[in-house]
This record gives structure tokens, C-alpha cells and sequence, in this order.
């Protein structure tokens, strides 16, 4: 499988994700780019999870159908359809650990095709409608607090 090279701007792989981007600044997405998607990709789909949470995975943001030309994912943006999160929200839903310092990654996925599905898809249903169709992906891990 292809790798895609998924980075910020406002923060460096393993490093901590500015203030700006969580529940204690403006609680908006950082901006991402997006690099190495193969020719043949008919979408992009993105989750962002904390691994880390008390209770589980926590999912933060998933998003799908974003075009395949898209190199940059633009800061407070969606670039395609956003989900619901586990904060039972559509859209992004910023850090905001509890205690303690987390993981949160940020993954990325090309696909053979679009995804067709409702806006109130959970992730469980969009990893299951991507699960055969990726053709290449990448991720990106940011640390808070």
C-alpha cells in the first residue's frame, strides 16, 4: 500500500498541537497537507482520534469525500462531508484531555472511490464503507497537554 504524507503547518509530527487548535483556545482545526496521493484516487477521507481517552478511542473529526486534488485542508475548514463525532457532534470536536498528556492522530486515506453516506455516519460505519477501497494512507500524531 502507497503512504501519504500528511503534516501541519502549525505543529511537527510528535509534537504538541497549539493551543489555538483545542478546547482551551479557539477549538478550530488546524491546517493540514497532504502530499503523495496516487493518481488514481477518486477521494480523500480523514479521522482524527485520541487513543489515549479514559473510556476508549475517542473520535474527534471525520470527514469524507474530500476531493482528490485537495493538497491543503485549511485551517477552521471542511473539505468534504463531515461526520459525528464521539462527542455526539458533527464536525470537529478540539482536544481537551482530562488530565495528562495525549495522543491525537490525525489519518488520512485515499480511495478508489466516493463514499456515499448520511452526515450522521458515526466512524465505525465510515471505516466499514472505506475498509476495501483504500488505496494509500498516512497519518500524523500531535500531542496536548
Amino acid at each position: 500500500m502507497d503512504k501519504l504524507v500528511i503534516k501541519s503547518p502549525a505543529f511537527e509530527a510528535n509534537q504538541k498541537i497549539p493551543k489555538k487548535y483545542t478546547c482551551e483556545g479557539d477549538g478550530i482545526n488546524p491546517p493540514l497537507t497532504i502530499e503523495g496521493i496516487p493518481n488514481q484516487t477518486k477521494s480523500l477521507a480523514l479521522i482524527f482520534d485520541d487513543p489515549d481517552a479514559v473510556n476508549g478511542v475517542f473520535n474527534h473529526w471525520i470527514m469524507w469525500n474530500i476531493p482528490a486534488s485537495t493538497a491543503k485542508i485549511e485551517e477552521n475548514s471542511a473539505s468534504g462531508i463531515e461526520g459525528v463525532n464521539s462527542g455526539h457532534r458533527k464536525g470537529y470536536y478540539p482536544p481537551c484531555p482530562p488530565s495528562g498528556s495525549h495522543r491525537y492522530i490525525f489519518k488520512i486515506y485515499a480511495l478508489n472511490q466516493t463514499i456515499n453516506l448520511p452526515e450522521s455516519t458515526k466512524k465505525p460505519a465510515l471505516q466499514k464503507a472505506i475498509h476495501d477501497h483504500i488505496l494509500a494512507e498516512g497519518e500524523l500524531v500531535g500531542i496536548y497537554r
